[in-house]
């Protein structure tokens, strides 16, 4: 049985722990629609399973799936891999799926925010989304945890916090006016402390340059443990994603987190810019209201969009030079930790990456 409660998190002594918490499990969605991913999803459907069964080796997994792939994603995932009919419009399980909350005594409960397709009519990704927008309460439901309905729109990959207090978020996403755009800063910034339990926001200004989520703070910089980041980064001045990335720098040195400590900034270099190509681009169907997939287009590519697990973390590959520096620097910063790639650059092609197709289900 799964309640709603109309308090908040923070009114009930509920937080949303760090993702190098321990967890339970990760969730995720099957990809499938062809106007995202090209040949009707199948060269992404492999890359899923690729993700899905090494973090498996970590922690259970549970794949989410429309009742007719069942039977696909079943024959293609690992017999440990746990296969649910979880209704969807796409396979984006971070940004529609629950935040789960814990009091720190054993018990979880789970924030579903509104979800819009980041940015609704003004600047959405595709139309409609109502199945995506019912997923979260639907996890909720399986696993027997309690609900918050919060009235803000917001995706899991725009947010990340450390545990201790803060939250780092960027001003490009969450301002953004397709999302909330009744609501000032303050306003949004009150909703992040009453639903996440923190103490402080940190608002970083913007995201990697041509990401399609308007500014995901999930892609240019993630927490590795309490005061200390890693930041994606590029030496070329010439690149777009430069001032972007010396911009979060230098934002970032100038704050203090909750617990009044200086962060710690570890520099993860971009891969070199990864372009859609003609025959990757032939493959997605056009179709209105869906953002087109062109060739030559610029995608969002970072070693940053990363997943931690249990004694663990999977990191996209992409066939760059760039590839075995990123997972050798990762691998020296998790020294705790067994990091593992991942081919991921059909995962990129539908918009996101490894971070954005899984969700944590801390422990209880």
């Amino acid at each position: 049985m799964s309640l709603t409660f109309d308090s908040t998190p923070r009114a009930d002594g509920f937080f949303m722990p760090a993702e190098f918490a321990p967890h339970a499990g990760c969730w995720m969605l099957w990809p499938q629609r062809p106007d995202n991913w090209r040949l009707g999803g199948k060269p992404a459907q492999k890359a899923f399973a690729a993700v899905a069964t090494a973090i498996a080796q970590f922690e259970p997994v549970t794949m989410g799936v429309n009742a007719n792939q069942y039977s696909n994603a079943r024959q293609m995932l690992p017999p440990h891999i746990r296969v649910v009919e979880i209704s969807n419009n796409d396979s984006w399980m971070r940004d529609c799926g629950p935040t789960f909350v814990a009091d720190g005594k054993g018990r979880v409960r789970g924030v579903d925010w509104v979800f819009n397709a980041w940015g609704g009519l003004y600047n959405g990704l595709y139309f409609p989304w109502d199945l995506d927008d019912a997923v979260a309460q639907k996890v909720l439901e399986m696993e027997q945890v309690d609900r918050y309905k919060a009235p803000l729109v917001l995706e899991g990959g725009s947010i990340h916090v450390d545990g201790e207090g803060t939250c780092i978020t960027t001003e490009e996403c969450l301002l953004s006016l397709g999302r909330n755009p009744e609501l000032p800063k303050h306003r949004i910034e009150s909703f992040l402390k009453e639903y996440l339990n923190v103490e402080k926001v940190l608002w970083v200004p913007r995201g990697v340059f041509h990401d399609e989520t308007t500014g995901h703070v999930d892609n240019i910089l993630c927490y590795l443990r309490p005061g200390v980041v890693a930041l994606n980064w590029t030496d070329d001045k010439s690149d777009p994603q430069y001032d972007r990335s010396e911009e979060a720098y230098d934002y970032l040195m100038s704050q203090t987190d909750a617990k009044g400590r200086r962060l710690e900034i570890h520099k993860i270099r971009q891969p070199n810019p990864i372009l859609i190509q003609p025959e990757e681009a032939e493959g997605v169907d056009a179709v209105d209201g869906t953002l087109p997939r062109q060739a030559g287009d610029r995608m969002a590519a970072s070693y940053i969009n990363f997943y931690l697990c249990n004694g663990g973390a999977v990191i996209p590959s992409f066939g760059d030079p760039h590839d075995a520096e990123a997972l050798e620097r990762l691998q020296q910063l998790l020294p705790d930790r067994k990091v593992v790639s991942v081919p991921a650059r059909e995962i990129l092609l539908g918009g996101g990456n490894i971070h954005c197709i899984t969700q944590q289900q801390p422990k209880g």
